[in-house]
Order: C-alpha cells, then sequence, then structure tokens
C-alpha cells in the first residue's frame, strides 16, 4: 500500500516567523532605548561636565606677569630696570610625554643636563599646570628656530618676560640688593595667587625690603585658541598692576666718587644728610656683580665668591660691628661735661700711660711719650688716650652706658632696609646677662677709648656723628625719598634724642672736631681745604690685644691683624649738611688711611648740592 507524506508546513512556518520578528522587534526597541538613554545622560544629565572639558579645549586662561618697579636715584638715574627676555617654558600637564618631548626640543634648541636638572626640580616646586621655563635667555635665532617647529610641540611655548638687570651691579649691590628665583621656602610665605605668574622675588637690600610695592599685582588673560594651542583671539583680559616704583636719598655719582676713593681697600662708608637724615651714599666695600644672581649663579662664582677673605658677600655697612675706637671720645667728652665729672678748661697730665690706684698694670696711649698738660679741647684734637681713661674712671661705665645710649649706640637706627645689626654698648647689666661674670674697672678704661666690648656698625656711628652735628636733633635715616608720587617725609628718631643741660657744651666738642681737621696739631689737619671747613675724629681701632711687655710692630704684623682706622666728620662745620663715617679694615691710621677718603666725598657732595 502506497503512503504520501506532506513535506510542507505553512502553519509551522508562520508561528516559527513571527517568534524570530518578535525577537528581533524587542531587540531593536531595547537597543534603541538605551541609545536615548545615553543621549539623555549625555546631552542632559552631564551637560554641564562635557561643556566645561570642551571648552577648555578651546579656551585657555593664562596667568600675566606684573612689571616690577623701577629703582631711581635722587637725581633720576635708573639703578634698576627691567629688560625683556625670552625663555622656552612647557606645561607638564599638557605633555604626554616630557622626556620625549625634551629630546626632540634639544635638537633643535641647545639645552643641557644641568638645564634638565633644574627643569626637574622646578617641576616639584610648582603644579604640573605651570609653565616651567627649561632654557632662559633665548637669542632672536633660537626664538626663530622653535618658532617654525611649534605646531610639533603642544604645551611648549616661548615666553617673553622681564628680566631684572642692575646698570650699577657691583656699585650697589648692598644697597640695592638683587632679585633672585623663587625656593621652596619663599613658596610656603607669599601669595600664590598673585606670583602664579612670578619666577623671581627680592633676596636682599631694598628687593627684599620693598618686595611688595616692587612686586605689582598678577593679571590673567583669557584665550581661545587651536588644537595645536595657537591663540587666536583674546576674550578676556585683566591686565596686571605694575609694582611701584622707588625713587632714593641716594645720589649714585657720590656713591661712585666713595667707591673709588675706597681704592683695593675694604671697608665702608655711610654719608648722610643732617637736616634730613636721608642717606647720599651707602658703600660697603668690595660689592658683587648682582646680576650674577638675578640670571642664577653657578656653584663655582656662588663659591669663588662665599670662599674669598675679602667677604664681598658681606654688607658692612649694616652688618659689619666695629670697635669705634677714637672716634668714641667727642662722645666721651660731652657725657664728661654734662655729668660735672670735667670741665672744658681742667687739664691732665699725660705721660704716655694710666695705672689704675693700687694696680701695678699701664694702660698705655698710642703716643710712647704722652701728650704732657692736656684739657678736654687738646684730647680730641690729638686723641689722647689717657685723658679718656680718666674720664672713663671717673665716670663708671653704666653712666657712660646711658649717656652714649642717647646717641644711638648698642640699638639699630630704624633704617628702612632690613638686616640692620645693633652693635654693643655694655655696662655692668649686660655683662652679668650675656657672660654672668662682673664688670672689672680695667674694662671701664678701655671702653672709655672705644675698645674692649663696643661694637658699632658704619651706620650706627654716621648716624651718632649726624646727632651731634645737629646739637642732639635726631632724623631716623631713611634710603627711600618716595614711593611713586608719594613722598616720605623725615621722621624725627624715637631711639634717639639728646638734651643737653648746657647747651654750650655742643660748641665746646664741636670746636675741638673742628680743629682736628683746622688746627695746626690736628690729627687730621692733613684734609684741610680753602674752600669749606670740615669737623672730624679720626680714630684707630685694635684689631688684637698687644700683651703688656710687648710693642705693636704695625709693619710686620699680619694684614689682617693691622688696626682699623675710622674717621667721623661733617661738613661745613659752622652749618652741617652732610655727616660721614668711614671705616677701612686693617687700614691703619684714621687721619691718614680714612680722612681722605670723606674729604673725596665732601669735595664732590659740597660742590655739586646747592646750599639752601
Amino acid at each position: 500500500m502506497n503512503q504520501r507524506f506532506d513535506l510542507k508546513n505553512a502553519r509551522q512556518e508562520r508561528q516559527l516567523f513571527l517568534s524570530r520578528s518578535t525577537v528581533l522587534i524587542v531587540f531593536v526597541i531595547a537597543l534603541l532605548l538605551g541609545l536615548f538613554y545615553r543621549l539623555t545622560f549625555l546631552q542632559v544629565e552631564t551637560y554641564d561636565k562635557y561643556a566645561s572639558l570642551a571648552q577648555g579645549n578651546r579656551v585657555k586662561l593664562s596667568a600675566l606677569t606684573p612689571i616690577r618697579g623701577l629703582i631711581y636715584d635722587r637725581n633720576g638715574q635708573v639703578l634698576a630696570e627691567n629688560n625683556p627676555s625670552y625663555s622656552l617654558e612647557l606645561i607638564p600637564e599638557q605633555i604626554n610625554d616630557l622626556t620625549l618631548t625634551i629630546e626632540a626640543l634639544s635638537k633643535i634648541l641647545p639645552i643641557s643636563e644641568k638645564d634638565i636638572k633644574k627643569f626637574h626640580k622646578k617641576i616639584k616646586q610648582n603644579k604640573r599646570f605651570s609653565s616651567i621655563p627649561i632654557r632662559s635667555r633665548l637669542n632672536s635665532t633660537e626664538v626663530a628656530s622653535f618658532a617654525v617647529k611649534r605646531h610639533l610641540f603642544p604645551g611648549v611655548e616661548i615666553q617673553a618676560r622681564p628680566l631684572r638687570h642692575y646698570p650699577y651691579p657691583e656699585l650697589t649691590s648692598h644697597l640695592i640688593g638683587y632679585v633672585g628665583a623663587i625656593n621652596e621656602r619663599e613658596l610656603k610665605k607669599i601669595d600664590p595667587v598673585n606670583y602664579r605668574a612670578s619666577r623671581h622675588i627680592g633676596k636682599t637690600g631694598l628687593e627684599k625690603t620693598y618686595e611688595t610695592e616692587l612686586h605689582g599685582s598678577v593679571g590673567y588673560q583669557q584665550t581661545e585658541n587651536t588644537a595645536q594651542g595657537r591663540s587666536i583671539k583674546v576674550l578676556r583680559n585683566s591686565p596686571p598692576l605694575s609694582g611701584t616704583d622707588l625713587h632714593l636719598h641716594i645720589d649714585i655719582q657720590l656713591q661712585q666718587v666713595a667707591y673709588d676713593a675706597f681704592g683695593d681697600q675694604t671697608g665702608s662708608i655711610i654719608a648722610i644728610d643732617t637736616q634730613t637724615g636721608a642717606i647720599r651714599a651707602l658703600i660697603s666695600k668690595p660689592g658683587f656683580n648682582s646680576n650674577l644672581f638675578v640670571r642664577g649663579i653657578d656653584q663655582a662664582s656662588y663659591s669663588e665668591l662665599q670662599n674669598s677673605t675679602k667677604r664681598p658677600l658681606f654688607n658692612r655697612a649694616l652688618r659689619g660691628q666695629y670697635p669705634p675706637g677714637s672716634t668714641l671720645k667727642p662722645f666721651m667728652g660731652l657725657a664728661g661735661l654734662e655729668s660735672n665729672v670735667i670741665s672744658s678748661s681742667q687739664k691732665i697730665f699725660c705721660p704716655g700711660y694710666y695705672q689704675l690706684p693700687k694696680q701695678a698694670h699701664k694702660y698705655r696711649d698710642w703716643k710712647k711719650n704722652g701728650h704732657g698738660s692736656v684739657n678736654l679741647h687738646d684730647s680730641i684734637v690729638q686723641s689722647c688716650d689717657v685723658y679718656y681713661y680718666i674720664l672713663a674712671h671717673q665716670l663708671k661705665i653704666d653712666r657712660i652706658h646711658d649717656f652714649l645710649s642717647k646717641f644711638g649706640f648698642g640699638k639699630k637706627t630704624g633704617l628702612d632696609i632690613i638686616g640692620e645689626k645693633s652693635g654693643l654698648l655694655p655696662s655692668t647689666a649686660w655683662k652679668k646677662r650675656a657672660k654672668n661674670q662682673v664688670w672689672y674697672p680695667g674694662e671701664t678704661l678701655i671702653s672709655g677709648i672705644g675698645q674692649g666690648f663696643n661694637l658699632t656698625t658704619p651706620l650706627q656711628l654716621a648716624h651718632a656723628t649726624a646727632v651731634l652735628a645737629n646739637k642732639g636733633h635726631a632724623f631716623k635715616p631713611s634710603v627711600v625719598a618716595r614711593l611713586n608720587d608719594k613722598i616720605i617725609k623725615p621722621v624725627t628718631s624715637e631711639n634717639t634724642s639728646v638734651t643737653l643741660s648746657t647747651p654750650q657744651h655742643w660748641n665746646t666738642i664741636i670746636n675741638a672736631m673742628h680743629d682736628v681737621v683746622e688746627g695746626a696739631r690736628g690729627t687730621a689737619k692733613r684734609i684741610k681745604t680753602d674752600a669749606f671747613t670740615i669737623a672730624g675724629k679720626t680714630g684707630t681701632a685694635q684689631v688684637f690685644t698687644v700683651k703688656q711687655d710687648e710693642k705693636y710692630d704695625e709693619e710686620n704684623v699680619a694684614e689682617h691683624l693691622k688696626d682699623h682706622a675710622l674717621f667721623i666728620s661733617f661738613a661745613p662745620a659752622e652749618k652741617p649738611q652732610l655727616a660721614i663715617a668711614v671705616i677701612v679694615e686693617n687700614g691703619g691710621h684714621g687721619g691718614s688711611v680714612a680722612a681722605p677718603i670723606a674729604r673725596a666725598i665732601f669735595d664732590h657732595y659740597i660742590k655739586t648740592t646747592p646750599t639752601e
């Protein structure tokens, strides 16, 4: 029996097709729903985030460096200026591979291992979005070489930044100071926002003291950039605020005269206007090339400066502390008159030495055979030590301390440059506090001639001389005359003011100082001039103590052990305009070495300064 089978089942095929179509439709719908959800998430919920990222790729916010304030002398001569300088800078955040980028840059521009090492050190000190220099002071050829290949280096750019320059680098090194790269310690103290675009900060001198005024305020610029980072349009600009210009009392020509007058000798000069306290010259010699520190001094050059026996980095004018020697005698004489211990006519006999009662030790005079019979006037003119041994013994150390402190000895003057030392004016209380020892009468004697524990800075000595020239009225010393158009008026010193019970005593001392230069027997008579009169006092300060049975041999003693030469003075003597203190380290005699330096300064100043 034959049986027939039907191979085609239309119903079954239709059901299979419908089931497959349903699965496909559900899958497509699910896919569309997922795509819709993702589009909604990106365009609605996270719109702000991605809009900001897109804007960031297009818009760049850059900090603008403020122009540092200039510094001028009293006649408008520029002492500190800003010169344009080009530097190659990298923004680490925008560079995928720093090592490869630096290698590629090295094929275009000379970049040393030292430059690379300093660059990596700066990365650790700054944020990764900061622009960090790897090469500075590029010349025009180097700038052009990079410019043509700028598009190959995203995150790398040439920046034009002002670089500090000092036209008189050695002459003003201790006065103006210098700026240098900001270090890690300074980064913790400065305002990170205001110094966002700054690379340098004041390190010493006026640059450091007036850093806030000189620096200015940072600015910002918002630009639209291409994908390669090139700026095509400025969207917003907030210009930086330039720093304040400083106008000084300093006369740079007088400063040069003073510096040259020193020759090859080491020491310091301060010249101060007696009527205002204005500093006209401030010298610490030797100086150094302050421009080296702005550019980044190399280790070899720095070691040479640091290890030099002449210590060029040491500011002698503010921080040098020296025995005042015989320059203290006019102040001691005034103390004796005011205390009624002596009179101007009273005489003592100087045999060349002095002995305390019941003691064998001889305190010697600088003149071996003595000065004979001398009064106060003679003691200043001829610089008799024995007179002041006797006077000091009668006054006692605490009365000496109390009177001399009125002239500012043992105190900071308050000069508007940081770093000043106070010197030392000894007393019984000081010795007990500092050394836990009692005071001895012999120490009073040597203090009376400006030796022993006495220490003074050149600035302090010049200030005290100005007070004496002004007959007790003291102005606070100052270097800065005005900030832009803001004039800084002379200020009466709070630390120093001297009122005498007998005003005639001023004339007694000043007349004696007049004859130190103008008199026939004066120790500084060689600087006398017919053009004007000078009042002064020479000084010689011992560097080491000569034993009782020994003699100071100036010719054979080592150079660094020779006496310091000092000279204080003011002129014209009858109406003082300028007071000067000169200290020549290991110079020997004040009259022959220090006094001629002061004379050179007076010659220039009085000749070029109109009398009011």
